[in-house]
């Protein structure tokens, strides 16, 4: 794939997503501030945050004292300048939250999918109807929702909408937002859940101010997305951190993919399910068509002292350790981030074992770098990384077309991140 050579529309785009994503995470805040923050020129800033104030995603609020000079003029977001919706479209659920631009949640919607509930159609259904119950919760007006970013398992085409192959549905080249776009008349942005969760640790959580990151995003399907350079790293086509599909076992386990013994296939929780059922076929923790229950069971296992629960988790956190290893020692990251559902609920006794067993196979020097802590995000990472992606779009959206802020568009644009 060809390079793209990024245009001075681009770097201002990217450079007012910046000085945004800083206002958001640091309000209030004064231009010096945000000069100092972004590396960016004060003049510069001060044109950008002009900009953001003239869409009404900022506000001015006030002054504070300066040592020695004129007050400072502070800025903050305006929260109630737009909205934004996020959609975590899972194996097993469909989930959507709707953000103020503060993006704090404002309003939520669970869809659950059964087993086998996966054709394209399907899934549609499920997110225009948990879309149209966010805004009606929220009390929106649609001209306020700036975008929906919508994740989706596996390599994704996000110029194009495109969900080219999600190994566990057996899904490719899907027109995901031509779809959605016949039910939901906002704009619309896809991306993965590596990419989502991975954005999220970057603006919140434990990559805030990081400059090497990696999240493993631990569900049903499993990855990394990665933070490189203090940037999120896409790869030439999108698919950098499907490190779920790297071997783990030579001639191990079958895996969706095709391939045998990759890493989602002994740590994903189907993975983990399939581990209970060898050692314990008959197990209580046990729930064969249930995955969140399973796990579930496992957590309370775990903490009862069961010793079923603790081989399956100890079992899992040696996989999972050595192919954490292997990231550590490839990326040298300061941070390592365990997210998403089986993260979140098998909780510390996970991360104590896979700290263990990253300190068994890593090299020292790398491994004395990198912390290994669980995503301290309270809501769904998914949900909001996926949000940030409709507000990128969104301010791609406003450089293009400024005088048409509430026309519904779909963005075919490449974002700043």
């Amino acid at each position: 794939m060809a390079s793209v050579k990024r245009t001075s529309r681009d770097i201002r785009t990217a450079n007012r997503y910046e000085v945004l994503r800083q206002i958001i995470a640091e309000s209030p805040t004064s231009r010096q501030e945000l000069a100092a923050a972004t590396g960016l020129s004060l003049a510069t800033v001060a044109t950008l945050v002009g900009e953001l104030l003239d869409l009404r995603l900022i506000t001015e609020v006030g002054f504070e004292d300066s040592a020695g000079g004129r007050p400072r003029g502070l800025v903050a977001v305006n929260t109630t300048g737009g909205a934004l919706i996020g959609v975590d479209i899972a194996e097993t659920y469909v989930r959507v939250e709707l953000f103020d631009l503060a993006l704090n949640v404002l309003a939520r919607a669970d869809e659950n999918m059964r087993p086998g509930e996966s054709r394209p159609e399907q899934v549609v259904a499920h997110v225009a109807a948990a879309v149209g119950s966010v805004v009606t919760q929220a009390g929106v007006e649609g001209a306020r929702v700036l975008g929906v970013g919508v994740s989706v398992p596996g390599q994704v085409d996000r110029e194009g909408g495109v969900s080219e192959y999600a190994p566990n549905w057996d899904w490719h080249d899907v027109p995901l937002l031509d779809l959605l776009a016949e039910h939901i008349a906002y704009p619309l942005h896809l991306d993965n859940p590596l990419r989502a969760c991975a954005v999220a640790e970057l603006w919140f959580g434990a990559a805030r101010g990081r400059g090497d990151a990696v999240v493993v995003n631990l569900g049903t399907g499993v990855g990394a997305g990665l933070v490189l350079g203090g940037g999120l790293h896409r790869g030439v086509s999108n698919s950098a951190g499907e490190w779920g599909h790297t071997t783990l076992v030579l001639d191990g386990r079958l895996c969706h993919c095709g391939n045998h013994g990759c890493v989602e296939t002994y740590v994903g929780a189907p993975g983990i399910m399939l581990h209970l059922r060898e050692l314990a076929p008959r197990s209580t923790l046990l729930h064969p068509e249930d995955q969140t229950a399973t796990i579930d069971a496992l957590a309370r296992g775990v903490a009862a002292g069961d010793p079923i629960a603790l081989k399956v988790v100890r079992d899992t956190a040696r996989y999972l350790g050595a192919g954490i290893a292997d990231l550590v020692n490839l990326l040298n990251p300061e941070v390592v981030v365990l997210s998403s559902w089986v993260a979140a609920t098998l909780g510390e006794p996970l991360l104590a074992e896979v700290r263990e067993a990253v300190a068994r196979h890593s090299l020292r020097r790398p491994l004395d770098a990198a912390e290994i802590v669980l995503s301290p995000i309270p809501t769904d990472p998914v949900c909001l990384g996926a949000a940030t992606f409709a507000l990128e779009g969104a301010l791609s959206s406003f450089s293009q077309r400024p005088t048409r802020r509430g026309t519904p568009a779909r963005s075919r644009t490449a974002s700043a991140s």
